[in-house]
Formats: C-alpha cells, structure tokens, sequence
C-alpha cells in the first residue's frame, strides 16, 4: 500500500505578502471587511490548490490564520476577555483584531490594551497570549474552522483541520487572577472541543490534526493527568474522524510513554530535533496506529538529505509496515519562505542545496516514493552529491575567523571593573537625571523612506542622492527626539531594512533573499538571512551614520547593533556546525564594531538580544550549557570597552522570569525589557531575586495603534519603584517604533516624556 504524505501547515501570508497588504489597508479603513476576507479565501485556495498538485494526500486547513492560530483559537472557543466589550455570538472582524492590536478610541478617549504577545516555543513567531479567569467560560463562537473545512470540500479537496489542542491551549495561556490554576477549566472546555471535534466530523472531515507542542516541555504530574483525561474523553465523545496526535520542536524523552498511552489514530514526531525518539517510539509503537515521520526539517531551508531520511523511513517501515506510514515535515511549515522560484538573485551553487516551503512538499512526496519503491534510488545518490559539492566550497570556511576564536581567552569575555565602579564613571560623563528617557532603537519607517531604500536598490537612485536623503532623515529625528525632551537619543535606523538582514548584508558569510518573507507576528514580516560560511565583518557598518547623528545634538546617541545570539537565532543557520560556533563568530564580528563606536566618541552602544530566551532548550536540564555559551557570547561582543562606555541590551516579547541570573551575568549597563503588555508582571521576579545593573521595563506597548495616558505610565513607573531603585530606573518603550506611524509615535513619546518629569518631581530630593 502507499505510503501517505502528511502537511502539518503552510504559510498563509501570500506568495507576494497578500496578506500583509490586505490587513494593514483594512486596519487604515482603506480595504473593505469583505475584500479582506476574499484576499484570505485566495490564499488558502492557492495553498491548498498547491498542495494537492504537489502530491499531499493530508492538506491541513485551519492553518490560515489573519492574525495568529491563538487567537483564532481564543474566538473559536469564546476565550474573548471582557474589556473588549464582546457580547457573545460570532466574534467579529473588530473584537479579533482589537485583542490582537488593543483599542485607541477618541471619543470618549479609552484605551483598550491588546492580549498579551510572546514567543511560539523557541521560533522568532510570536503568539497571543489566551487570559483564563476563575468564572470562564467556553462556547463555540467563531466559525473559521468549520467554514474552512468547507471551503476546501468546495474545491474538490477533502482537507484535515488542524486545531491547537487543549492542553496546549491551557498550558500556554495564563491565568488573570489569583488563586486558580487554569488546568482547573479542562472540565469547562473539553465539551465545547469535542463539539466541534463532532461539528467536523459531521461535515465530512476524514483526518484531523490535533497540535500538542507542550510534549515536548517538562510537564507536571498535574499535566500528564489532564492529558491523559483530555484524550480519553476526546475518544469517548468523538465519533466519525480520526486523530493524529501532533507535536514537534524536540524530542519527548520523558514524556514519550504519555504520548503513546493517549488514544490517538495516527502519531506525528519530530524527528529533525527528535530523532532521539525513534528506536522508543518503535519498540514500543501502538498496534493499530499510523506513525508520521517528521524527516523533513520545517524550521530550516537546507535541502534534505534523502540518505538519512530514508534510513530513518526504512526503519520505521521494517517495524510498522508501509500502510501505517506518513513522510511528513517536521512541524508547520510556516517557519520558511513560500518557494525558492522567486528569489533570481541568489547564488546557484547555494540554491541548490535549499527548500522552501514549496520545495518541501516534493521532498515530502519523493521520499515517499523512494519508500514506496516508485521513484528511481539513483535520486538519493544524486542528492549526496548536491550535498558534498557545496561543502567543499572555499567560501564556507574562513582561516582566519577560526584562528581568532581559539586565540579568545576569559579576560575577553569581563569588563575591567564591575558595575557599581563603572556606573559611577558612566554617571560622571553622561551627567543623565533621574528617570532617564530614551527609546530602545528604529524610528517609523515612512513610505518616502521605505521608497527611496526600494529606488536605491534598484538602481533608480545613486548612493550619494540616498545617502543624502538618509542623513536628513537623520537631521529630523535628532530634532524631533530633541524637541520631545528625550535624554538619550537614536539615530533612527533609517538606513536598516530590518535588524538582522541590514547586518547580514554587510557581513561575510550570510546571504540575503529578495522574497523570502516569513512571518514574525501579524502583518509583521521578515526576511531571515542565511548564513552558510563562516562569519567576519568587512568593515564598519554603522559608524558613519552613528557620528552623523552624535554631531548633530550634544545629547548622547546610542550606537545600535544587533547581537550575536539574535543574529544567529533570526537566521537561518548552518548546520555543519553547532550553533554556538556560528554565534561566537558573529559576536566576534560585532566585537570589531564596538570597539570602532567607542574609538568615534560613541558613549553609549546598545547590542539588542531580543531572542535569548527564545532559544532556551525545553528541557530544564539543558538549560545551563545553552545559557554558558549564549551569556559568554553577549560578553564577547561588548567586553573589550572602557568603563566609561555604556552597554545597553533590549529583549522583548519571552518570559525573562526564570532566567534573570542569566540576564545578569551578561553584565549590560542597561537593559531594556518588554513588559507593559503584562502590565509589569516581569517585575515580580525582582521581590526575590536583585537585578544588579539598571533596567528600563517598558512602559507601552508599541505594537498597538493606541497611545498611552501620562497616568498609565506613571502607574507602571510606580510599580517598578516598588521592586527596583529609583537611581537604577530607565523609561522606555517596549521595543523599537519601526512599524508605528509618525503622529502615534510622537503622541506616545511626549507622553513618555511628561511621565518621567511627573516622577523626577514626585522623587526629587528622595533618597
């Protein structure tokens, strides 16, 4: 019998960003709700359309979301918090995207803020964070899921829904009161699942996909139990469809016998990250269920390697037999770019040995037909091949870069003093007040400035008329920083398409694509470099623009860089060594760019590491190896400056909590971190565990539309007063403006501003 092929997800943002330019020009009131909703219903019947003609026989639906799969599945269930005013029945195009967004009402002003966003597990995806109440409730309310599935039957093309399950829901949400535990309201929300389980089931669906990622976590005995529960009842209640029980982003270890013990018709593993599992799983694999073998990376865009993944396919097949198998990818594929067809521009010899999201579906299928014996072995020798003529290429191994890392010794990785002798100095020369404001990087990039980045690049505009124009942009922000009444300023980042890709470019040993978008979290897109070689710094990046801005104010401005863990984390990197020899070769590079900022006078240089918590191993026990080499990394990149230079680092949108003696140990000056969504909730951390070096918490949210009230922040000064010392408290927003409009970033900045002079009177004097 053949062997099925098995899509977990695609990426759902259109082959030239439809989705992006759909939603953005609905939320400006440009784009009707209507054609909104067609430009979707495009997209998914170009995905799935694309699937079956690549030969997919389980094409996912409910893997399109206009936002984020969380939030979809916070309004599928009626998880819809009460501040935003839902009165029950269908949630609405408005209550969707004003959770995911908040609310800016003029008239009467109120302010609504949005759910809480942080990371997917260890990707740069970010999710919307379900709030759970003691009293919740659950209701079907949303009819995506159903409408989708029949959407697709319309088509021709019966697909398997895919729906985050219910331990996962739980587990990744937070509770909003005190006193309860959110696993508590399993018993509230397994009917409503498992009526549309049933829903589904009644509509014609065959397969459906239920997503458990938090398999892979350290789960509790309360947690195993709630699964083994969950599931149970699932299969008492639910009739008519079959489940395949997901999960994926690492190996189970512990938690494998949970898995297999829950009823389930099919069982996926990750087995890029997880191929730890495999012998387990086969020994002891459940009689009559179907495996889906996760050999196709959905986190990388390297070619597979036909000869491992048929080995692996091999083994599973000797102990399971071809008609209980699947060749799937390893998790959604919404973690790559859609096909390597639109990208002319970048070198044969490297796009030979990639696979975007398109290119893995014929993986997919070739593999199973190499398994099924219907394709020609002679395509397994042909891909070695492929494989060993770019490993050989002189351009992937740089002498010199790796002569540089032996010779690093532990004095590189300490600053000459500690922090309290260092702050004195930096005190000294920088002569800041109480409450120090600043913003923590880019300024909005206009339409006029993201025109003349496209021109230049075309070649419709020389360098010397764009360099031109950056530096007036430049000019203008000084002034506008100056005028608002910020103390520390930034140049704007008006010359950086995006954080990573503008260093990338300028680097040896990364590529850059023209269409390789992903997403990052709601129309918020990025492009991940690639890196394939090893790494080194040319020449300096950002000295010139950095100067440009310092001569221009006598206020200090921050020289800004991205770090070494974040550069590595927010591309897709090599795999021909370990992650931490590629980081260590970045931090190197940016090492080199320190040091040239400090030699122009620069006195405060910012190394953003917004992705640290992100690559956090699941497993606690792998915690400190990880946490040694990224912390170490960090340190070598800004530990060759004076004392009386400043270090800051910006991180936003993870859980810092139970890492803050890491943070600690990368000994920055200053750190900048995310926590107005949660309204300071990372503050707590700080009644029991000291933070040495001064902190800016985030005062607002800069990726809602809505402007903060000098009172709110205000308040959450107030409530870091209470945990941090006053001398030891920055002001700033949660992350950097980019995607903010000129008039809202002004609005919320001035008001910044009259918030921290409110708290230099309200302290003045105090000890």
């Amino acid at each position: 019998m053949a062997i099925l092929t098995n899509n977990l997800g695609f990426p759902r943002i259109g082959e030239n960003r439809e989705l992006k330019k759909a939603t953005e020009a609905f939320w400006k009131g440009t784009l009707a709700e209507e054609e909104l909703r067609q430009c979707a219903a495009d997209i998914r019947r170009k995905n799935w359309q694309r699937q079956k003609e690549k030969g997919i026989d389980l094409i996912p639906s409910n893997d399109f979301s206009l936002y984020d799969q969380m939030l979809d599945m916070c309004c599928v269930l009626g998880a819809v918090p009460e501040r935003f005013g839902w009165s029950g029945g269908q949630v609405g195009c408005d209550t969707y995207f004003a959770m995911a967004r908040g609310v800016q009402q003029e008239d009467p002003p109120r302010g609504v803020p949005a759910l809480e966003m942080t990371k997917w597990f260890d990707t740069n995806y970010h999710y919307l964070v379900p709030e759970f109440h003691r009293d919740q409730e659950f209701c079907l309310s949303f009819n995506k899921t159903l409408d989708e599935f029949a959407e697709a039957m319309k088509l021709g093309i019966k697909t398997k829904p895919v729906l985050i399950g219910p331990l996962s829901f739980l587990i990744l949400g937070k509770e909003k009161e005190a006193g309860f535990d959110r696993l508590s309201l399993l018993t509230r929300l397994l009917p409503v699942y498992t009526e549309l389980l049933n829903h589904l089931a009644a509509r014609g669906a065959e397969w459906m996909q239920i997503d458990e990622p938090c398999l892979a976590l350290d789960l509790t005995e309360a947690h195993k139990e709630a699964y083994e529960r969950a599931f149970q009842e699932i299969n008492q209640s639910v009739s008519g469809v079959k489940i395949i029980l997901t999960s994926y982003f690492g190996p189970l270890d512990n938690n494998l016998e949970l898995k297999l013990k829950l009823p389930a018709d099919a069982y996926h593993f990750d087995l890029v990250r997880g191929e730890i599992d495999l012998e387990a799983v086969l020994s002891s694999f459940p009689a009559a269920a179907s495996l889906s073998l996760g050999v196709i990376n959905g986190r990388n865009i390297w070619k597979n390697n036909y000869q491992r993944s048929m080995a692996i396919i091999q083994k599973a097949r000797d102990k399971v037999g071809a008609e209980r198998l699947m060749v799937a990818p390893s998790c959604s594929l919404i973690h790559v770019p859609i096909t390597l067809a639109n990208e002319p521009f970048l070198n044969p010899e490297l796009k030979a040995v990639l696979a975007f999201a398109a290119e893995k579906l014929e993986e997919i299928a070739t593999l199973a037909g190499l398994a099924e014996g219907s394709l020609d072995p002679s395509l397994i020798e042909q891909n070695q091949q492929i494989h060993q003529a770019w490993q050989i290429r002189p351009e992937i191994t740089n002498p010199q870069v790796r002569a540089r890392l032996k010779n690093i010794t532990a004095e590189d990785l300490q600053r000459s003093h500690r922090f309290t002798e260092r702050i004195r100095k930096q005190r000294k020369v920088l002569s800041l007040p109480l409450f120090p404001t600043t913003t923590t990087g880019s300024f909005p990039q206009t339409r006029e400035i993201r025109a003349a980045r496209r021109r230049f690049k075309q070649g419709e505009l020389s360098r010397t008329v764009y360099e031109d124009f950056i530096q007036k942009e430049i000019q203008r922000v000084i002034e506008e920083q100056e005028e608002l009444g910020l103390d520390v300023l930034v140049h704007g980042e008006f010359e950086r398409n995006d954080m990573v890709e503008y260093f990338a470019e300028l680097f040896q040993g990364f590529a850059f694509m023209t269409n390789g978008w992903v997403q990052s979290f709601g129309s918020r897109y990025v492009k991940p470099p690639i890196i394939y070689g090893d790494v080194q710094r040319p020449e300096p990046m950002t000295v010139r623009w950095i100067c440009h801005a310092q001569s221009l104010t006598a206020r200090p401005v921050k020289g800004m860089l991205t770090g070494p863990v974040t550069m590595a984390r927010w591309s897709f990197v090599r795999e021909d060594q370990p992650r931490s020899e590629t980081t260590r070769q970045i931090a190197l590079a940016i090492r080199d760019e320190v040091h040239d900022l400090e030699q122009a006078g620069i006195r405060i240089i910012q190394i953003d590491e917004p992705a640290l918590r992100e690559g956090l191993p699941f497993k606690r026990q792998a915690w400190n190896t990880y946490l040694q080499w990224a912390v170490e990394a960090f340190r070598l990149a800004c530990c060759c400056v004076r004392d009386e230079t400043q270090i800051h680092t910006h991180m936003c949108y993870s859980e810092f909590n139970d890492i803050i003696e890491a943070i600690s140990a990368m000994d920055a000056d200053v750190l900048a971190i995310e926590a107005s969504r949660s309204q300071m909730e990372l503050l707590e951390v700080f009644e029991e565990k000291t933070y040495p070096n001064q902190i800016g918490p985030g005062v607002y949210d800069v990726h809602s539309p809505r402007v903060p009230e000098v009172s709110e922040i205000v308040r959450l000064l107030e409530k870091a007063c209470e945990v941090l010392p006053r001398e030891n408290i920055w002001v700033n927003p949660d992350c950097g403006l980019k995607t903010r409009s000129d008039p809202e970033s002004r609005a919320s900045l001035r008001n910044l501003v009259d918030a921290a002079r409110v708290m230099r009177d309200r302290y003045a004097g105090k000890s």
